[in-house]
């Protein structure tokens, strides 16, 4: 059974990780986070959860206007080729709907599935935002409170400047 928004923020208090919560309409897209945020302080993400050729799953964090290309991310990866995983996948290993995307789902990964991916320039903030696995709130964390809570879930991210490989065949990701 996959965490509620309420699990994460008892697994949060857990952890002794203060947040802030902002409440709003679903937001699907980054252009919607961008109209509907207001003025929430910290860095805004795009998170993308994708699948490689060889079945190996991809949790992908990045800034909200860090350009990611598919078609050769791959390579940075060190990966088969790149497509987003289907929306049946990510429930099951996720927990979420499509739109709700974020690194807050690791907390659903037990089985340590995903490969989590964090953008090194994300790393540069001190608060970062991320939905707390609905896509009608927006939680700020603090940055160290965040890797504090991604390697309680048993997860090292693989840091990498997502900004190195850019080129043609850009993709945008949900928000958070």
């Amino acid at each position: 059974m996959s965490a509620t928004p309420d699990d994460l923020f008892a697994k949060l208090a857990e952890l002794g990780i203060e947040t802030k919560t902002h409440q709003h309409p679903p937001l699907h897209t980054v252009e919607e986070s961008r109209a509907l945020r207001g003025e929430i302080p910290g860095a805004h993400t795009k998170n993308l959860f994708l699948k490689d050729k060889k079945g190996v799953l991809w949790l992908i964090t990045a800034l909200e206007d860090t350009p990611i290309d598919l078609k050769t991310l791959h390579r940075q990866l060190g990966s088969g080729r790149l497509s987003f995983g289907k929306p049946d996948l990510m429930r099951e290993i996720l927990g979420v709907e499509p739109g709700s995307v974020t690194p807050f789902t690791l907390i659903n990964d037990s089985a340590r599935v995903v490969n989590f991916v964090l953008d090194e320039a994300l790393l540069a903030h001190e608060t970062l935002n991320f939905h707390p696995l609905v896509n009608t709130a927006t939680t700020s964390i603090a940055r160290d409170d965040f890797l504090k809570f991604v390697t309680a879930c048993g997860h090292e991210p693989l840091r990498l400047r997502l900004d190195d490989a850019t080129a043609s065949g850009l993709e945008t990701g949900a928000s958070g």
